[in-house]
């Protein structure tokens, strides 16, 4: 294909370090890792010859995940934890390092506790493993590198955990497509890139960086310069393309004095500027503003490119539909109202037999023309690129062509496995119609019985919509303190003097600090369990006067922060369906009032003290107050339950519209989980089809009570100010997020009274 067309400065240098870019850096050899099948076997033989080091950062690590569950001949155990003991413990000079993201331990009693001792990693000397925290409020470390012997580098979109691994056929009926407990996953499609030469002994010095931030101390582990006989790379893998310069960019939000880096957001840029012929993009979110009207401006233009974009046919789970979906549909809108000129395509992959499953897109790839490959941990959210810390690479051919083809091979190989062809009718038709989207439009086939692509259209219900704001509860693009939140939610007006009660919360937080203490490191996490509690509450129900005991129960569990959920679900298998449904009702109301009046008591300083970390997903839209603020934050979990009770008391919500706000938000919710978990007990220990048939009526009525609740909600807020309206202090910083702002507005992705203000424009996230 010729090129004559291009852009006129592809002889400069698209690079620049500093802004687009850390570095630039030579690799003798470059491949495109595509699935968790091709990533994983040759991480995996990588590792096998690794000599003095291997680091390891990630999002999440799951030491029981099998990097090769089809079988690896190399004598070494399957679960990844084993593995990598038994390659430590076989030589003796190579050190493991293990960053992985320490989670919000806002949610310990709601998560796996501790993972760090959960999954064994600290038996062996020579592996060392650290949980990362730090972040700001919000943040996440999100980058998914490894690096093997400061020789040979992996990044890209998979960490090494649970529910990644899979072929590129992505098929229905996998058998090797299962968890560590072995339960079935559907299909999951990601890429990776493998590099050596400075561009990888680069990443190794980003590893090191990155440890330094999370311990606070510099690793002993020097980097090695002197070129050692031994060569890492898998001699399986064939290499993609040879002698190369990589850039490498990051994403690191402002912390502790550090400046805030964001390169990757100015390279996406960068390149929609430049892109003159096809944009193609695979990525598990789009939500992005900046982003979306980067590529609405480059729709408006006559001579603009192509653009397809790949992401999975909805999100995972119900609450990141009505959430990334909602946003993700305001994006859309927006690009169909730019596309003039009818080039722009979003597409879902398909495959027969998958049922109500998808392929789960899990991708952050980016390819523009043939000329601009990039690839790694960054999402086309906002988060992603501004919030969490990301590390991209990017390969940029200009005007030679051996790269250029290079490029164009690996989009192609990336089409020809969604439309379930080869890549020679990929580079036929598009060669033949003159463009990329007339190629796919012209490979689409029968979504039933072959794979292929599916043109995607999503919609939202304007009562959703309206529920779901467009800015900080959603997709959060700048770090906001403890404090700020504290400020919008618990007005400062509360304050009282506090010598007393300051006592009060130091011994009530150091009651928690204990209990929570014995619960996960003695014999007491045994009894405090499902079970335990269940048999517990049987001996309270034969006490004189066992509804107040019970009640009383529900109000001691709140305040020690005892998930609700629990108390709700043992509530329902002890007393059935009928009284536990009442127990659960008015002991979760009486718990909310006590812990509410707790908060009112404490005032807002207090309130600051013990819950300021704890509130860093509570959305502006609180601040408006009364009963619609109270049942969305029962809606949306944002906070646990007793955090929730205690901010709203120390605020100006007044308990009338409290108590009602948690009736509605929590209400529905109660009966049916009550009604599920009794329903459940009963089909275990009796199954027919009939109570089966039952708990899933059951199921399905707690999602569509949900939705129901939204769309009233919809429909009470429809005629009011928008709930993100900003203040007089939230006006546009600068000319381009003005301009950016009355295009989202214009075209239809954001409400005309929404905030111009980066503070104001992104919604939570949900990287992975």
């Amino acid at each position: 294909m010729s090129h004559a067309n291009d852009d006129e400065n592809d002889d400069e240098p698209f690079f620049q370090p500093g802004r687009n870019c850390a570095s630039v850096r030579h690799a003798r050899r470059f491949s495109l890792l595509i699935d968790g099948a091709d990533y994983f076997r040759v991480l995996r033989e990588a590792i096998t010859r690794a000599e003095r080091t291997v680091f390891i950062l990630g999002w999440d690590i799951d030491s029981r995940m099998k990097l090769t569950p089809e079988g690896a001949d190399d004598g070494y155990p399957e679960a990844l934890g084993d593995f990598l003991h038994a390659v430590a413990g076989n030589r003796r000079r190579l050190r493991i390092t293990i960053l992985a993201w320490d989670f919000a331990m806002l949610y310990a009693f709601e998560r796996e506790w501790l993972p760090v001792y959960k999954m064994g990693w600290r038996t062996n000397r020579r592996i060392a493993f650290q949980m990362d925290g730090k972040h700001p409020i919000g943040g996440s470390q999100h980058q998914k590198i490894v690096v093997i012997d400061d020789r040979l580098a992996f990044v890209g979109g998979l960490d090494l955990t649970r529910s990644r691994w899979d072929t590129s056929a992505h098929a229905p009926d996998e058998p090797l497509r299962r968890d560590a407990n072995g339960a079935p996953y559907q299909p999951f499609h990601d890429v990776h890139t493998m590099f050596d030469g400075d561009a990888a002994r680069e990443i190794g010095m980003l590893a090191r960086e990155r440890w330094s931030r999370a311990c606070g101390k510099r690793l002993a582990i020097r980097a090695h310069r002197a070129a050692f006989e031994h060569d890492p790379w898998p001699p399986s893998r064939r290499v993609d393309l040879e002698d190369v310069d990589i850039a490498i960019s990051l994403t690191e939000p402002a912390y502790l004095g550090r400046a805030p880096v964001q390169q990757i957001r100015a390279q996406y840029l960068d390149a929609i500027a430049r892109a003159r012929r096809s944009i193609y993009i695979e990525n598990q979110y789009f939500t992005s503003g900046t982003v979306g009207a980067a590529l609405a401006a480059s729709l408006a233009r006559e001579d603009g490119p192509d653009l397809a974009i790949v992401v999975p046919r909805n999100q995972s789970g119900w609450l990141q539909e009505v959430t990334m979906g909602v946003l993700r549909a305001r994006m859309h809108k927006l690009l169909k109202n730019a596309d003039t000129h009818g080039r722009y395509r979003l597409l879902c992959p398909s495959v027969p037999k998958l049922g109500d499953e998808i392929v789960n897109v899990h991708s952050k790839l980016m390819i523009v023309d043939d000329t601009l490959l990039m690839v790694g941990s960054a999402n086309l959210n906002n988060r992603s690129m501004v919030l969490d810390s990301e590390c991209n690479v990017s390969i940029d051919a200009g005007a030679d062509e051996r790269i250029r083809r290079a490029i164009a091979t690996m989009r192609d190989t990336l089409l020809a496995e969604h439309l379930g062809c080869e890549i020679a009718d990929i580079v036929r038709e598009r060669d033949a119609r003159g463009g990329m989207n007339a190629a796919i439009q012209a490979l689409l086939r029968d979504r039933d019985a072959h794979r292929t692509l599916v043109p995607l259209d999503p919609q939202v219900l304007a009562e959703l919509d309206q529920l779901i704001p467009p800015e900080a509860l959603i997709d959060p693009e700048t770090p906001i303190t403890a404090d700020e939140l504290v400020d919008q939610f618990v007005p400062a007006s509360t304050t009282r003097p506090l010598i007393g009660r300051f006592a009060l919360l130091g011994a009530f937080a150091l009651m928690v600090v204990i209990v929570a203490g014995l619960w996960h490191w003695t014999p007491l996490g045994d009894y405090v369990n499902l079970k335990s509690l269940t048999n517990a509450t049987r001996h309270v129900d034969a006490l004189p006067l066992a509804p107040l005991w019970i009640i009383a129960g529900y109000v001691v569990a709140a305040v020690m922060s005892v998930p609700i959920t629990l108390l709700i679900a043992t509530t329902g298998i002890v007393f059935g369906a009928s009284w536990g449904g009442v127990y659960a009702f008015f002991g979760t109301m009486v718990a909310a009032a006590v812990s509410y009046s707790l908060g009112s008591w404490l005032g807002r300083d207090a309130v600051r003290k013990l819950a300021g970390a704890r509130v860093n997903r509570l959305s502006e839209r609180v601040a408006k107050r009364g009963v619609v603020a109270v049942v969305v934050l029962r809606l949306l979990p944002v906070a646990p339950f007793s955090i929730v009770n205690l901010v709203a008391g120390a605020s100006h919500i007044r308990m009338r519209d409290f108590m009602i706000g948690t009736m509605l938000g929590m209400g529905p919710g109660i009966f049916l989980t009550v009604a599920f978990a009794h329903q459940l007990v009963a089909s275990l220990h009796q199954p027919t089809v009939g109570s089966f048939a039952v708990l899933t009526g059951i199921g399905a009525a707690l999602i569509g009570v949900s939705l129901l609740l939204q769309r009233f909600l919809g429909r009470t807020d429809r005629h009011e100010a928008h709930e993100g309206a900003p203040s007089d202090a939230d006006k546009p910083r600068a000319s381009d997020e003005a301009k950016r702002a009355s295009a989202l507005r214009e075209n239809g992705a954001m409400p005309r009274d929404a905030a111009a203000s980066p503070k104001n424009e992104r919604p939570d996230e949900i990287n992975s």
